[in-house]
């Protein structure tokens, strides 16, 4: 099935991997998918970004010791079936060549894996789940922002709501601080335009219209002087991250 022909359940499988819901063949099969099609890519880190956001509503939760051993279970079982697959001359599912982008998917996955589980269940008590995914941001236009290496860096959201950029740093890049990254919208037949000055956070939102980013098929992100370059001018620095700018159905 071409999950791209069908938004509805492309966000439901995206929403299932986020929660840990997803098990299995379905859930190697959607990381394949991921791998290899950015619009799969970029719908799980949208639903990572936003389940991430909703547990810091909640105070920190201990998990329970057998939260861990059921955590050290499931990672040795994993590694024990790479290793048969190996022994058995098969790839295993992710190699470190084409993984580059599921490292901050494995980590999210392992390391933070008691602290989801908690958190997410904290929530679903605490709160209204429905609610609050129905309050989530409104996501029309989605860019996974990567390296020369293909690694994603930069994961680029526009809510047309809120009229408003949402950047999310997803890799370690480090700009300095003598340095500043600006993002720039690349439309066809016309000069880059700049977007905006990026600052060290972790989280940005930057002022946007609709317009600034319709039918622009591609964003890339600079390294400037400190503050970017002035109001006016093209990119005078190196093209450090760069990735397609896709429309979603809201």
């Amino acid at each position: 099935m071409n999950l791209l022909a069908h938004p509805e359940l492309l966000d439901l499988l995206a929403a299932s991997h986020a929660l840990g819901t997803l098990r299995g063949g379905a859930r190697r099969r959607f990381e394949t998918l991921a791998r290899e099609q950015a619009p799969v890519r970029a719908a799980a880190l949208v639903w990572q970004g936003r389940l991430a956001s909703m547990t810091e509503l909640q105070s920190p939760v201990v998990p329970d010791a057998a939260v861990w051993t059921r955590i050290r279970n499931m990672i040795d079982a994993e590694q024990a079936q790479h290793a048969i697959e190996r022994q058995r001359g098969a790839a295993p599912n992710a190699s470190p060549a084409q993984g580059g982008w599921l490292r901050s998917l494995a980590l999210w996955r392992g390391a933070a894996a008691a602290g989801a589980l908690a958190t997410v269940m904290a929530v679903v008590v605490g709160l209204n789940l429905r609610d609050q995914l129905q309050n989530a941001p409104a996501i029309q236009y989605v860019a996974v922002l990567s390296d020369d290496k293909a690694t994603a860096s930069m994961l680029v959201t526009f809510d047309p709501r809120k009229r408003q950029l949402v950047l999310q740093r997803v890799g370690s890049y480090d700009e300095g601080a003598d340095k500043s990254l600006q993002l720039w919208a690349l439309p066809p037949g016309a000069a880059p335009r700049s977007l905006g000055v990026l600052d060290h956070a972790p989280a940005l939102r930057l002022p946007a219209s609709e317009s600034e980013v319709h039918a622009v098929p591609t964003l890339a992100v600079t390294l400037e002087a400190k503050g970017g370059v002035p109001p006016g001018s093209g990119p005078k620095g190196p093209v450090v991250f760069k990735g397609a700018l896709i429309e979603k159905t809201i």
